[in-house]
């Protein structure tokens, strides 16, 4: 009886949790895959959000004031118009603190009581509000309604803002546009490439009589560019603005997500339009960069190479593509014959380096990050440019190797803001995993079978050295240590689950969803401190599902996305906090989408047109299907769908069925995929 009513307890605090979340819910999800914010109460609140184009990010800090009035916040930030010193983070940045609307006058009085009535993101923002006006001595309300649509350009440096106003009044009223531009321009010798001219202009002015039911449009453009440009004297908002949204479209259209969870498939589709809008074009190429108006033109061996890269071919951007074979080319170039590390970071588009931190596992971030990349896109041709890179970071890691068969580095991806002892669990969990890849790689490339079998044993080898070493009973849980003398419970002890290595499983799982580490923003970074990185999140939540704990890993997930999507903070995957203040750096949303590939539906390279696939289905789910695949050289839809007690699986080239079986849970499937 008492078991009875603990189990009816603990299924009431499940649902009454989960209807709290949603009551906390400040976003809404639209039909159209939009997320929505009606202004009902709970004010003032404030948040920001990142766009990028090829040319300009810009961070939008914005939010409802108490009474009810928007507020704006530009932060623009020019990656490619570098500042002295050439270093990482001296992108030029200017923000503008400017009420746009505050500028204009109906009937020669300020528009005021301004109240928000909606905001809309999908990627382009708009917000819906309206003013009152006084008339002949009365208040009327809704007496002016207003437009915001805020985009950056996909391709040049500009941002815009649209506006659009609209007489809701029963009388005609006249309208007075200010002439507004502001420039300035940096000094010569600040520049490293001299001067920087920064504007902001209206591109209406005058005055203007709206009949009731008539509308005034203008628009507001930020601008950045080097002395000598041409500036943008013909700017074409209209192709901006279709321009932005087709991108928005390709992404969601590609790589589709199709589950009974709404809030899981919704936040899918904006993790891929975070992860592949924030791709640069710089002199040394198409560069993904992380954002947070901080890391821009520059790559990592982990946000690019270990964590985004990999996805790429998934979602079949080719930019995105070209983007990753870039990075990869960039950290080729400092292979040397001496085995020295290569740098963590290819910085200032490309002309110099950042390796402050010295070897975090560098090496086995690349091999993990290249390999993988090389069989999903299933492209010879790059794979074999590849493959000199793959195998120089493998050597390298293997004369890393200690006596305790580890790889040794000299910190970690968190560069020494958490002890990482001489050898880390992440360092070697990755390389084991690119020593995997490498065998099956090679063999498309038709190498020796000796070396093949060499990397095969290597791998055996390392993973044995991984449980004898880094297997510990911590905290009262049987899983890992993260370095020898660690005995606090660290995220990333996550990292053995995702590169296929579950003996530990039921332990680290259990211990990674305790409340020693897990909060309400995810996993705390080391167990007792107030840190978390959602990085490690992404990964464990990965790990879970794949390692067979399902029903705990998609509660856990359906947590962490309605948090992060729907929220107080919208609508992606953060860095860190309480460093970065939460930032929507990119390469975390492309950890988001592999929760899914590589977690929920188990896709594990093998090949070229080929790839071993582990699906997984909550017991509540009667289906998952993952559309318009783009891996693999090849457009194929995966379908598993729940019959009785095993899942039917099948893969469809456009209308062809090229496979179907049933299959039991947890059970693997290989699928080869026809030229």
């Amino acid at each position: 009886m008492k078991k009875r009513l603990l189990i009816g307890a603990i299924a009431l605090w499940g649902v009454c949790g989960a209807a709290h979340a949603q009551m906390m819910d400040r976003w809404r999800i639209e039909d159209n895959g939009a997320i929505c914010w009606k202004i009902n109460g709970r004010l003032p609140h404030f948040d920001h959000v990142e766009m990028s184009g090829q040319k300009l990010s810009v961070v939008l800090r914005y939010g409802v004031n108490a009474d009810g009035a928007f507020s704006l916040n530009r932060s623009l930030v020019f990656p490619m118009l570098r500042m002295k010193p050439n270093k990482t983070q001296n992108n030029l940045k200017q923000r503008f603190d400017v009420n746009i609307p505050g500028m204009v006058t109906i009937d020669d009085l300020t528009l005021t009581d301004e109240k928000v009535k909606d905001v809309n993101f999908d990627g382009i923002m708009t917000v819906e509000s309206s003013f009152s006006h006084v008339y002949r001595r009365k208040k009327v309300d809704n007496a002016v309604s207003l437009k915001r649509v805020l985009y950056p350009s996909p391709n040049s440096a500009y941002y815009c803002e649209e506006y659009t106003f609209t007489n809701q009044m029963k009388n005609a009223i006249t309208m007075r546009v200010p002439e507004w531009k502001v420039k300035y321009t940096t000094p010569e010798e600040a520049g490293v490439y001299g001067a920087y001219h920064i504007e902001a202009s209206l591109s209406k002015s005058g005055v203007f009589v709206l009949n009731p039911g008539e509308s005034l449009e203008f628009s507001a453009v930020f601008s950045g560019r080097k002395e000598g440009d041409e500036p943008f004297a013909r700017i074409n908002l209209d192709a901006d603005r279709a321009g932005r949204r087709a991108l928005i479209a390709q992404w969601r259209n590609n790589l589709v997500l199709d589950t009974p969870d709404k809030t899981l498939n919704t936040m899918f589709a904006f993790a891929k339009l975070r992860g592949a809008e924030s791709i640069y074009n710089t002199k040394g190429g198409l560069m993904h960069g992380p954002g947070g108006e901080a890391y821009y033109a520059a790559i990592w061996a982990n946000d690019q190479a270990e964590y985004i890269n990999p996805f790429f071919p998934y979602l079949g951007y080719e930019i995105g593509n070209q983007s990753a074979l870039n990075a990869f080319r960039h950290f080729a170039r400092y292979m040397n014959d001496e085995y020295r590390p290569i740098p963590s970071s290819i910085i200032s588009e490309g002309v110099g380096y950042w390796h402050g931190a010295k070897d975090r596992g560098d090496g086995a971030m690349i091999a993990y990050g290249a390999a993988r990349y090389a069989l999903a896109r299933g492209n010879e041709k790059e794979a074999r440019e590849l493959w000199p890179l793959i195998e120089w970071c493998l050597e390298y890691c293997r004369r890393k190797l200690t006596d305790q068969g580890v790889v040794a580095s000299d910190s970690d991806e968190l560069e020494n803001r958490f002890p990482a002892g001489n050898a880390n669990l992440c360092t070697s969990s990755l390389y084991y995993d690119a020593l995997l890849s490498a065998s099956f790689l090679g063999k498309e490339l038709g190498l020796p079978s000796s070396r093949l079998k060499e990397y095969s044993q290597q791998a055996a080898a390392l993973r044995r050295a991984i449980e004898s070493h880094f297997g510990y009973d911590i905290e009262g849980y049987k899983s890992y240590r993260y370095y020898e003398g660690n005995d606090v419970l660290r995220a990333w002890i996550c990292m053995p689950l995702t590169v296929g290595i579950y003996d530990r499983s039921r332990g680290t799982i259990d211990a990674l969803f305790s409340s020693r580490l897990w909060t309400n923003d995810g996993l705390l970074t080391q167990a007792g401190t107030e840190t978390f990185w959602d990085r490690s999140t992404l990964y464990a939540l990965r790990g879970t599902i794949a390692a067979g704990e399902v029903e705990k890993g998609i509660d856990f997930l359906k947590q962490y996305s309605q948090r992060r999507l729907l929220g107080d903070h919208v609508p992606y995957a953060i860095e860190a906090w309480p460093e970065g203040d939460q930032r929507h750096l990119s390469a975390e949303s492309g950890l988001y989408c592999r929760i899914f590939t590589e977690g929920l539906f188990g896709i594990r390279p093998t090949g070229f047109r080929s790839f071993e696939m582990t699906p997984r289905l909550p017991k509540d789910w009667k289906y998952a299907n993952l559309n318009k695949v783009r891996a693999f050289n090849s457009d194929f839809d995966i379908q598993v769908v729940r019959v009785k007690d095993k899942l039917d699986v099948r893969v469809y080239k456009g209308k062809e069925l090229v496979y179907k079986k049933k299959i039991k849970e947890g059970e693997s499937v290989r699928i080869v995929l026809s030229v």
